[in-house]
């Protein structure tokens, strides 16, 4: 029997999952283990559908532990000094966690390690949120990639090492207090939409396992060619589970590997969504204020509208646009915490092209709505849809709602179901948004607040100004 000098504390962060888990394996090998959350600051600062989620996925993991003789203590509070004091009242040599890439996570791990080091604490830390490490992935030239394409074809044929089992697990002789999950009220900020959006979210590593199975043998062989269409259950559906950590893009990766080999037709088109997804990492890895700035430097001098209290910018938050296609789009995001990948191309640049606001308000709602909100992923896919950003589509290329709808939506089922007064879509949408929208949804819905054709043109006009410059 391992003693209890050995005892190693396990600090979960977005990986919520017990299988795959290489931080949580290693600490295993050592002897008991601790498993800790700390709602820290950076945690704190999620959104409120995200906190949601976080919930969810919280509960499910403590289940899970439970049901092998575990616990998951809660704290909350800045990490180290958290961190800090469990193992004092544990007696841990050491702590173990999973790597996160964002910039605040690198700070503070790195704060952690130091601070770990000055108090003789072991520390460690493991790979499993990406399926290859920023730093690994370099060009012929040696720095990073900065297309996607080349970044696939550098990465499509490297070896992903095979997947972990979940790990025997040795309780501590002692557990410390832990605070209740409920009294954090995470899911307090989304009031009314609380129980509406928590509907739609099925949370835990066995329900995101589940997902990856039906996926994989009922959906992958058409993944390619129906993925685009508006309502159809054709993807994984995972990107909340992946968000979390309650899955390992390598479980997805080998997965997705063994259909292709078997000859599924769309496997290797979710290979290269895997990888999109590290790209996107990739990116904020060595340009870390992608979230924050234009990706292109140039673009600093490009004018967008940056107010909040636009007019403009408040219709398209409420589904109020007139443009059909957008406004079932964001009926959707606030009812599910989701949207469809090509509606959030969509409504991306309707909001950044036709009504030329700034991209990084949209951001900024999409953070505080989606359940599977991903800094890298989010950050980059609205700087390439609004043109400033890596691998992007060029500003004059803008998205027709209408055509979009027209050839992913052609029955226009999409947009019954989200705009259409009696269906189960709207209602949904008006149990959940604020009372205080509600008098707004009582008068009809308006005439397009930009037509497209309008949109159209002051956005190639507003490019053109700016190349001028």
């Amino acid at each position: 029997m391992t003693s209890p000098e050995s005892l190693t504390i396990l600090w979960f962060r977005r990986d919520l999952r017990l299988s795959d888990h290489a931080a949580l394996t290693a600490a295993a090998a050592r002897g008991p283990v601790l498993p800790v959350f700390v709602l820290d600051p950076i945690l704190e600062s999620l959104g409120a559908a995200a906190k949601l989620r976080l919930l969810l996925s919280l509960r499910a993991l403590s289940q899970d532990l439970e049901a092998r003789g575990m616990r998951l203590v809660l704290r909350r509070g800045a990490a180290w000094p958290v961190l800090q004091e469990l193992a004092a009242e544990s007696g841990a040599e050491a702590i173990f966690w999973s790597r996160a890439y964002d910039p605040a996570s690198v700070a503070r791990d790195t704060e952690v390690k130091a601070a770990a080091k000055d108090a003789e604490l072991q520390t460690e830390s493991f790979t499993g949120a990406l399926l290859f490490e920023p730093w690994t992935v370099e060009t012929g030239q040696g720095g990073p990639y900065r297309v996607y394409t080349p970044f696939w074809k550098a990465v499509r044929h490297r070896e992903v090492v095979p997947c972990l089992a979940i790990p025997k697990l040795t309780a501590p002789a002692h557990w410390p207090d832990s605070d209740d999950l409920e009294d954090w009220r995470l899911g307090a900020d989304m009031r009314c939409g609380f129980e509406v959006v928590a509907g739609h979210v099925h949370a835990g590593e066995e329900a995101a396992q589940a997902k990856l199975r039906c996926f994989l043998e009922t959906r992958a062989d058409g993944y390619k060619a129906q993925r685009d269409f508006l309502g159809e259950a054709a993807t994984s559906d995972l990107s909340d589970a992946l968000t979390f950590g309650e899955i390992s893009p390598a479980q997805m990766w080998h997965g997705g590997r063994r259909r292709m080999k078997e000859g599924a037709a769309g496997a290797e088109h979710f290979l290269k969504e895997v990888v999109w997804r590290e790209f996107a990492w990739h990116l904020l890895w060595h340009y870390p204020d992608m979230d924050k700035q234009n990706w292109r430097e140039d673009w600093a001098q490009f004018h967008w509208h940056e107010n909040t209290s636009d007019p403009f910018f408040v219709a398209w938050c409420q589904g109020r646009t007139g443009i059909e296609v957008v406004d079932a789009a964001m009926r959707e995001l606030y009812v599910t915490g989701k949207m469809h990948n090509r509606a959030r191309m969509i409504v991306a640049s309707y909001l950044t092209k036709h009504l030329r606001m700034h991209w990084r308000l949209g951001l900024a709602w999409f953070a505080d709505c989606l359940v599977d909100w991903d800094p890298a992923s989010n950050a980059m896919g609205w700087q390439w849809v609004a043109g400033c950003g890596p691998d992007a589509a060029p500003y004059f290329r803008i998205f027709n709602p209408d055509t979009q709808a027209e050839k992913f939506d052609g029955d226009k089922a999409y947009r019954r179901y989200w705009l259409d007064p009696q269906s189960e879509g709207e209602q949904a949408f008006r149990q959940a948004i604020p009372r205080t929208w509600l008098p707004v949804f009582e008068t009809p819905v308006p005439a397009p607040i930009v037509a497209l054709s309008t949109g159209r043109d002051a956005a190639l006009k507003a490019y053109e100004t700016f190349k001028s410059q």
